[in-house]
């Protein structure tokens, strides 16, 4: 949609945990040192907490792109299973095959497999993502996964990812032998201002944009100041400045824009004055206020370039482009004139 007008080959805040799209601030490249740590010197548990959308799961993909051929992995993203579920969860992740049916089989299953993998100097890793929310009989018996080992090694790795309150469930009495077992606890904290300037332009960057100030500074200010350092907010924020500024025709995006992006993902509204209905958004404002689905939305916004594609020697004003929006605002008018009946 946007990509083509501000130089992009890619979405650059996308909402999937790429993680050649992770963005190195201090507390992060600390966190995957530790990680890349813990799992080759064997530390049997460790502990990764972050505020919600802070990089946790993109993090761990960068982690998983760390490891050589010599080490196994099963990563457990789905928290509302017990024990068994995440057992048979992580068996099948292994490649275990034939682990039988009951508990002692499957843990008996497991136990070979580890020593196995250890004879041949090779590393397992259990990942246990959104671990706050497994209760404390559940994470007792993670905890007794860390009895398979040798006199002098741990065969099994488990990493316990989650929100701040996982801190807050190791704590309690039950769980304190779990608790004294983790070797190496790591966390990731929200961006700084000044990192969240670095942050946007690196992803454009890495997207293809030969320009990395497309963001004014008053708009990374501004940014900064609404998405309080999560960079889940700040890409969704900046993806819907570009469609903004790319209904627009605007190639920099400056701090009006933004207000507009944030005003839209608080509110669910779109400003209805302004502009002429025959401009590309007018077009786009007129099917908002239609209050139709978001694809709608986003279509209007691919309609309003259609004329810069078909006619690039056009300066991409909305004035030069009447003759193609005419019909299009035409069409949003029916439309409205439909819903209102």
């Amino acid at each position: 949609m946007y990509l083509a007008f501000y130089g992009l080959h890619e979405k650059p805040f996308g909402a999937t945990p790429d993680p050649r799209f992770l963005y190195l601030a201090p507390s992060h490249r600390e966190a995957l040192a530790q990680l890349v740590y813990g799992v080759q010197e064997k530390k049997g548990f460790l502990v990764l907490t972050g505020e919600v959308g802070t990089g946790k799961t993109t993090l761990l993909h960068a982690l998983l792109g760390r490891f050589d051929g010599n080490t196994a992995v099963a990563f457990v993203f789905n928290s509302t299973l017990g024990f068994d579920g995440i057992l048979e969860y992580a068996l099948e992740d292994f490649g275990i095959a034939a682990a039988g049916q009951t508990r002692a089989q499957r843990l008996v299953a497991l136990n070979v497999f580890l020593v196995e993998r250890r004879r041949a100097g090779q590393n397992t890793v259990l990942i246990l993502d959104e671990a706050q929310n497994l209760d404390a009989a559940t994470l007792e018996q993670v905890r007794l996964l860390s009895n398979f080992e040798t006199a002098t090694e741990k065969l099994l790795q488990i990493l316990l990812v989650g929100q701040p309150e996982l801190r807050d469930r190791l704590a309690v009495p039950e769980l304190r032998q779990l608790k004294q077992r983790i070797a190496l606890r790591c966390r990731i904290r929200p961006l700084s201002p000044e990192e969240i300037a670095g942050y946007v332009r690196a992803r454009l960057r890495i997207a293809g944009a030969r320009d990395g100030w497309l963001f004014t500074p008053d708009a990374l200010d501004r940014i900064a100041e609404f998405a309080g350092g999560i960079p889940r907010v700040i890409n969704a924020v900046c993806d819907h400045c570009l469609l903004i500024g790319y209904a627009d025709q605007r190639r920099h995006i400056d701090q009006d824009v933004v207000e507009e992006a944030i005003r839209y993902l608080e509110e669910g509204e779109w400003p209805t004055t302004g502009e002429s209905p025959g401009s590309g958004r007018g077009l786009l404002r007129g099917l908002r206020g239609l209050r139709l689905p978001r694809w709608v939305w986003v279509g209007g916004a691919l309609a309003a370039g259609v004329g810069g594609a078909l006619v690039p020697a056009l300066t991409f004003r909305p004035a030069a482009l009447h003759h193609v929006m005419g019909p299009l605002a035409e069409l949003a008018a029916r439309l409205r004139d439909l819903v209102s009946r």
